[in-house]
Protein backbone atom coordinates (compact mmCIF):
# COMPACT_ATOMS: atom_id res chain seq x y z
CA UNK A 1 0.00 0.00 0.00
CA UNK A 2 2.89 2.72 0.72
CA UNK A 3 4.37 2.04 -2.34
CA UNK A 4 0.77 2.27 -4.28
CA UNK A 5 0.69 5.14 -2.15
CA UNK A 6 4.13 6.64 -3.26
CA UNK A 7 3.04 6.27 -6.91
CA UNK A 8 0.10 8.85 -6.48
CA UNK A 9 2.58 11.22 -4.75
CA UNK A 10 3.75 11.73 -8.60
CA UNK A 11 0.45 12.57 -10.17
CA UNK A 12 -0.16 15.02 -7.24
CA UNK A 13 2.56 17.56 -8.48
CA UNK A 14 1.24 20.83 -6.69
CA UNK A 15 1.67 24.41 -8.28
CA UNK A 16 3.97 25.58 -5.66
CA UNK A 17 6.31 23.55 -7.07
CA UNK A 18 5.37 22.16 -10.64
CA UNK A 19 4.82 24.49 -13.91
CA UNK A 20 1.58 25.25 -15.12
CA UNK A 21 -0.55 21.89 -15.54
CA UNK A 22 -3.39 23.33 -17.21
CA UNK A 23 -3.44 25.61 -20.71
CA UNK A 24 -7.04 27.12 -18.88
CA UNK A 25 -8.68 27.05 -15.87
CA UNK A 26 -11.29 24.04 -15.56
CA UNK A 27 -12.91 22.01 -12.91
CA UNK A 28 -10.02 19.87 -12.30
CA UNK A 29 -7.48 19.71 -8.80
CA UNK A 30 -4.24 18.90 -10.37
CA UNK A 31 -5.06 15.82 -12.78
CA UNK A 32 -8.76 15.01 -10.55
CA UNK A 33 -11.36 16.30 -12.50
CA UNK A 34 -14.88 17.18 -10.82
CA UNK A 35 -17.67 14.90 -11.81
CA UNK A 36 -15.09 11.77 -12.17
CA UNK A 37 -16.13 8.34 -10.43
CA UNK A 38 -14.54 7.64 -7.38
CA UNK A 39 -12.51 4.43 -9.10
CA UNK A 40 -10.71 6.76 -10.86
CA UNK A 41 -9.79 8.84 -8.57
CA UNK A 42 -8.75 6.16 -6.07
CA UNK A 43 -6.62 4.66 -8.49
CA UNK A 44 -5.37 8.04 -9.41
CA UNK A 45 -4.28 8.96 -5.86
CA UNK A 46 -2.83 5.42 -5.78
CA UNK A 47 -6.02 4.45 -2.75
CA UNK A 48 -7.73 1.20 -2.58
CA UNK A 49 -11.97 2.51 -3.22
CA UNK A 50 -12.67 0.25 -0.72
CA UNK A 51 -11.02 2.76 1.83
CA UNK A 52 -13.74 5.03 0.78
CA UNK A 53 -16.32 6.19 3.98
CA UNK A 54 -19.82 6.08 3.03
CA UNK A 55 -21.52 9.18 4.54
CA UNK A 56 -24.65 8.68 3.88
CA UNK A 57 -26.61 6.12 1.65
CA UNK A 58 -30.13 8.21 1.54
CA UNK A 59 -31.55 10.21 -0.16
CA UNK A 60 -28.26 10.17 -2.64
CA UNK A 61 -24.85 8.07 -1.83
CA UNK A 62 -22.15 10.22 -0.40
CA UNK A 63 -18.86 9.33 0.53
CA UNK A 64 -15.24 10.79 1.46
CA UNK A 65 -11.88 9.01 0.52
CA UNK A 66 -9.15 10.26 1.93
CA UNK A 67 -5.41 10.56 0.76
CA UNK A 68 -2.48 11.41 3.07
CA UNK A 69 1.14 11.95 2.94
CA UNK A 70 3.06 8.48 3.60
CA UNK A 71 4.52 8.06 6.70
CA UNK A 72 7.71 7.41 4.90
CA UNK A 73 7.92 10.80 3.53
CA UNK A 74 6.95 12.77 6.89
CA UNK A 75 9.18 13.80 9.86
CA UNK A 76 11.60 15.89 10.32
CA UNK A 77 14.27 13.61 8.14
CA UNK A 78 12.19 13.42 5.31
CA UNK A 79 12.21 15.00 2.10
CA UNK A 80 9.31 15.35 -0.59
CA UNK A 81 8.94 18.28 -2.96
CA UNK A 82 4.97 18.37 -1.97
CA UNK A 83 3.32 20.37 0.30
CA UNK A 84 -0.12 18.66 0.37
CA UNK A 85 -0.54 16.87 3.71
CA UNK A 86 -3.89 15.13 2.70
CA UNK A 87 -6.97 15.53 0.94
CA UNK A 88 -10.41 14.86 1.21
CA UNK A 89 -12.43 13.68 -2.14
CA UNK A 90 -16.17 13.82 -1.50
CA UNK A 91 -18.53 11.86 -3.94
CA UNK A 92 -22.00 12.77 -4.55
CA UNK A 93 -23.85 9.63 -6.42
CA UNK A 94 -20.06 8.57 -7.51
CA UNK A 95 -18.69 11.81 -8.78
CA UNK A 96 -16.08 13.91 -7.40
CA UNK A 97 -17.72 16.98 -6.60
CA UNK A 98 -15.45 18.65 -3.88
CA UNK A 99 -11.60 18.38 -3.04
CA UNK A 100 -10.39 19.42 0.35
CA UNK A 101 -6.38 20.13 0.64
CA UNK A 102 -4.59 20.72 4.13
CA UNK A 103 -0.95 21.86 3.18
CA UNK A 104 1.52 20.57 5.67
CA UNK A 105 2.67 23.83 7.83
CA UNK A 106 6.46 23.05 7.34
CA UNK A 107 6.37 22.83 3.74
CA UNK A 108 4.71 26.38 3.91
CA UNK A 109 6.58 27.77 6.41
CA UNK A 110 6.81 31.61 6.11
CA UNK A 111 5.07 31.75 2.96
CA UNK A 112 2.47 34.80 2.60
CA UNK A 113 -1.31 34.96 1.43
CA UNK A 114 0.21 36.40 -1.40
CA UNK A 115 2.54 33.82 -2.62
CA UNK A 116 0.09 31.59 -2.09
CA UNK A 117 -2.38 33.52 -4.05
CA UNK A 118 0.33 34.02 -7.03
CA UNK A 119 0.85 30.05 -7.05
CA UNK A 120 -2.83 29.18 -6.92
CA UNK A 121 -3.41 31.66 -9.72
CA UNK A 122 -1.22 30.25 -11.93
CA UNK A 123 -3.52 27.45 -12.64
CA UNK A 124 -7.04 28.99 -12.18
CA UNK A 125 -6.54 32.95 -13.26
CA UNK A 126 -7.47 36.24 -11.47
CA UNK A 127 -8.47 35.48 -7.94
CA UNK A 128 -10.51 37.95 -6.08
CA UNK A 129 -10.08 38.76 -2.78
CA UNK A 130 -13.57 39.45 -2.12
CA UNK A 131 -15.54 37.76 0.11
CA UNK A 132 -16.40 34.95 -0.84
CA UNK A 133 -20.17 34.34 -1.36
CA UNK A 134 -20.45 31.02 -2.92
CA UNK A 135 -21.63 27.32 -1.65
CA UNK A 136 -18.19 26.56 -0.45
CA UNK A 137 -17.72 28.89 2.36
CA UNK A 138 -21.52 29.01 3.49
CA UNK A 139 -20.69 25.47 3.83
CA UNK A 140 -19.82 23.84 7.45
CA UNK A 141 -16.63 22.74 5.96
CA UNK A 142 -16.32 26.15 4.36
CA UNK A 143 -16.96 27.37 7.95
CA UNK A 144 -14.77 24.94 9.77
CA UNK A 145 -11.68 25.94 7.42
CA UNK A 146 -10.50 29.00 8.91
CA UNK A 147 -10.73 32.57 7.07
CA UNK A 148 -10.89 32.65 3.30
CA UNK A 149 -7.92 34.84 1.88
CA UNK A 150 -8.92 35.18 -1.97
CA UNK A 151 -10.95 32.54 -4.47
CA UNK A 152 -11.65 31.50 -8.06
CA UNK A 153 -14.54 30.85 -9.90
CA UNK A 154 -15.82 29.78 -13.59
CA UNK A 155 -18.81 28.09 -14.98
CA UNK A 156 -18.18 24.72 -13.43
CA UNK A 157 -16.15 25.23 -10.45
CA UNK A 158 -15.35 27.40 -7.51
CA UNK A 159 -11.57 27.31 -5.71
CA UNK A 160 -11.06 28.98 -2.21
CA UNK A 161 -7.99 29.46 -0.51
CA UNK A 162 -8.09 29.57 3.76
CA UNK A 163 -5.53 30.18 6.17
CA UNK A 164 -5.91 28.62 9.60
CA UNK A 165 -4.21 28.76 12.78
CA UNK A 166 -4.23 24.46 12.87
CA UNK A 167 -3.69 23.60 9.18
CA UNK A 168 -1.15 26.81 8.01
CA UNK A 169 -3.59 26.68 4.86
CA UNK A 170 -5.98 24.27 3.05
CA UNK A 171 -7.96 25.31 0.04
CA UNK A 172 -11.58 23.89 -1.29
CA UNK A 173 -12.01 22.88 -5.07
CA UNK A 174 -15.97 21.86 -5.78
CA UNK A 175 -18.65 21.83 -8.76
CA UNK A 176 -20.86 24.27 -7.14
CA UNK A 177 -23.63 22.50 -8.88
CA UNK A 178 -22.57 18.77 -7.48
CA UNK A 179 -21.65 20.40 -4.17
CA UNK A 180 -25.19 21.96 -3.79
CA UNK A 181 -26.22 18.44 -4.59
CA UNK A 182 -24.32 17.09 -2.27
CA UNK A 183 -24.91 19.32 0.65
CA UNK A 184 -28.88 18.91 0.25
CA UNK A 185 -28.56 14.88 0.72
CA UNK A 186 -26.53 15.64 3.77
CA UNK A 187 -28.91 17.31 5.30
CA UNK A 188 -31.59 15.37 4.36
CA UNK A 189 -29.77 12.31 5.03
CA UNK A 190 -29.10 13.89 8.90
CA UNK A 191 -32.52 14.37 9.00
CA UNK A 192 -33.42 10.81 8.11
CA UNK A 193 -30.76 9.06 10.21
CA UNK A 194 -32.25 11.13 13.18
CA UNK A 195 -36.19 10.29 12.51
CA UNK A 196 -35.07 6.65 11.86
CA UNK A 197 -32.62 6.57 15.13
CA UNK A 198 -34.98 4.63 18.03
CA UNK A 199 -35.90 2.31 15.16
CA UNK A 200 -32.29 1.33 13.97
CA UNK A 201 -32.00 1.02 18.43
CA UNK A 202 -34.65 -1.04 18.62
CA UNK A 203 -33.51 -3.26 15.56
CA UNK A 204 -29.54 -3.47 17.37
CA UNK A 205 -31.27 -4.32 20.66
CA UNK A 206 -33.24 -7.48 18.99
CA UNK A 207 -29.81 -8.28 17.00
CA UNK A 208 -27.93 -8.17 20.45
CA UNK A 209 -30.52 -10.29 22.49
CA UNK A 210 -30.77 -12.60 19.51
CA UNK A 211 -27.30 -13.43 19.36
CA UNK A 212 -27.09 -13.80 23.24
CA UNK A 213 -29.75 -16.53 22.88
CA UNK A 214 -27.80 -18.28 19.76
CA UNK A 215 -24.85 -18.02 21.62
CA UNK A 216 -26.56 -19.32 25.22
CA UNK A 217 -27.85 -22.52 23.21
CA UNK A 218 -24.83 -23.56 21.65
CA UNK A 219 -22.91 -23.26 25.12
CA UNK A 220 -25.61 -25.43 26.89
CA UNK A 221 -25.64 -28.02 23.94
CA UNK A 222 -21.99 -28.30 24.07
CA UNK A 223 -21.95 -28.30 27.60
CA UNK A 224 -24.48 -30.39 27.85
CA UNK A 225 -23.09 -33.04 25.97
CA UNK A 226 -20.17 -33.17 28.11
CA UNK A 227 -21.14 -32.85 31.17
CA UNK A 228 -20.93 -35.53 33.96
CA UNK A 229 -21.89 -35.71 37.40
Amino acid sequence: MIAARRLGIASLGFVLCTPLLYAEPGPHYRDFQLGGDLASVAALAGVSASEAKIIHQRPALIQELEWRLPYSLTGPTASSPDPVDQIVFTFYSDQLCRVVVDYDRSRTEGMTDADMIDAVSSVYGSASKSPQKGPVASSQVGEESGTPVAHWSGGDYSVVLYRSNYRSFRMIVASPRLDALARKATVEGARLDERDAPKRELARQKKDADDKRAADEKARLANKALFRP
